[in-house]
């Protein structure tokens, strides 16, 4: 069974946008084929009979489509997950947040806001959210990325500007609120914290309620394919999200979630695109009428590294490559719920010598997650050979992953 975040009468009217896009893919060389034979999109039940479209159909996409940006510049960000070459996306220089605005408004004039998201290498969710700022009017801290040892004097700055709202991932959020709990720093003023990028973190709530407890969650949920799709408030659940008019939720029997835009002025073809993210479609404690969206979490094989998506596979097929390897295996060391180190394991053939440290330079070359999450501290990014990687004794199996949660 199946469901819609949008009923047919309402979603009837916008699916000219999805006929539209429909229209675009089969004209894409290696994607024509799966939509031939496929009617044009009348209702959602044709809607829902369309193959799903993944990542790396949208990066081919995205290879044979030109974008169209007639009334605005083009942003051009990194797209395809986080790891390997980038791959480009694009979104008009507003990233779609007129449309975001019109129907959820964390801030207003009133607002001191700390852009806390990072800036750096083509990720737009740092212009994304000054672009929210700059339509509620309020005053606006792009403070982006910071050092460990920056966090105290900053904090001090941002007490003392008596700033109201901050936003960032959660990882980055709570190193944030982590520094200025340690050093006994309070932000009476802080009345909203907004968030998008990972999962809301129940040590952040705890570390907010000491530094300050007047602060509020606001959050998004989107990608960098489909910009936000839904939003909640500190009405909802941290895992509920009301989805957006232009944006068509669709939960498959699988309980996988795809998007569909139909928003007429979005460059991005997404079509049923999945991001990997599992969920259903249910009801809002908030009380908000139509059907929310419940995400579980990610299904796929990329993980969160410090906000960013780290894709195992990719990085597990690199490592096989290496001359002398047999098997690789990740190992993510979390502390709190933040990852703080991570061991790529190497189980080598019978009198290889794998040069690990060329392959440890090979990766973080290739991995834009590794790169740019262990920035501050490349030393916890490891490469080692060992006599057996780690497997489930009970079973026998030996996953990719291995997740290690360290009190």
């Amino acid at each position: 069974m199946t469901a819609f975040s949008l009923p047919p009468e309402e979603a009837a009217p916008r699916l000219s946008v999805a006929r539209r896009t429909l229209a675009r893919l089969r004209t894409v060389p290696g994607l024509a084929e799966r939509y031939e034979g496929h009617p044009d999109i009348r209702t959602l039940d044709g809607l829902a009979a369309l193959p799903p479209l993944a990542k790396d159909d949208l990066n081919t996409a995205l290879a044979h489509l030109e974008p169209t940006a007639e009334h605005t510049a083009t942003w051009l960000f990194q797209s395809g997950g986080s790891t390997g070459a980038p791959k480009l996306g694009y979104a008009p220089t507003g990233f779609y947040m007129a449309g975001v605005h019109a129907h959820w408004q964390p801030l207003d004039r009133s607002d001191v806001f700390v852009n806390a998201w990072g800036a750096g290498r083509m990720w737009g969710a740092h212009f994304l959210a000054a672009a929210l700022a700059d339509l509620a009017g309020c005053r606006i801290i792009a403070l982006g990325s910071v050092t460990a040892a920056e966090y105290g004097p900053w904090l001090e700055f941002l007490a003392a500007r008596r700033v109201t709202a901050i936003g960032g991932t959660p990882s980055v959020l709570r190193l944030w609120f982590t520094h200025a709990r340690a050093a006994g720093i309070r932000l009476p003023d802080l009345r909203k914290v907004l968030w998008l990028g990972e999962a809301w973190q129940d040590q952040l709530a705890e570390d907010l309620a000491v530094v300050a407890p007047q602060a509020r969650r606001w959050g998004m949920f989107g990608s960098t394919e489909t910009w936000v799709v839904a939003t909640n408030t500190p009405d909802c659940p941290a895992d509920t999200f009301h989805p957006l008019p232009h944006q068509l939720v669709h939960a498959d029997a699988d309980g996988l979630l795809d998007f569909t835009t139909l928003d007429p002025e979005m460059l991005n073809p997404v079509l049923r695109y999945r991001t990997g993210d599992a969920g259903e479609l249910t009801g809002c404690r908030c009380g908000r009428p139509g059907p929310a969206m419940r995400v579980h979490g990610r299904r796929d094989s990329v993980v969160q590294v410090r906000g960013l998506g780290l894709d195992v596979d990719q990085v597990i097929a690199h490592a096989e490559r290496a001359p002398g390897v047999a098997r690789a295996q990740l190992v993510l060391t979390r502390q709190g719920g933040r990852v703080t180190e991570l061991d790529v394991l190497l189980l080598t053939a019978p009198g290889a010598a794998p040069d690990t440290g060329r392959l440890r330079g090979e990766l973080l070359a290739a991995t834009f997650t590794l790169s740019t999450a262990f920035q501050h501290d490349p030393g916890n990014v490891r490469v080692r050979t060992v006599s057996e990687l780690i497997g489930n004794e009970r079973t026998g199996k030996t996953a990719a992953l291995v997740v290690r949660e360290e009190t």
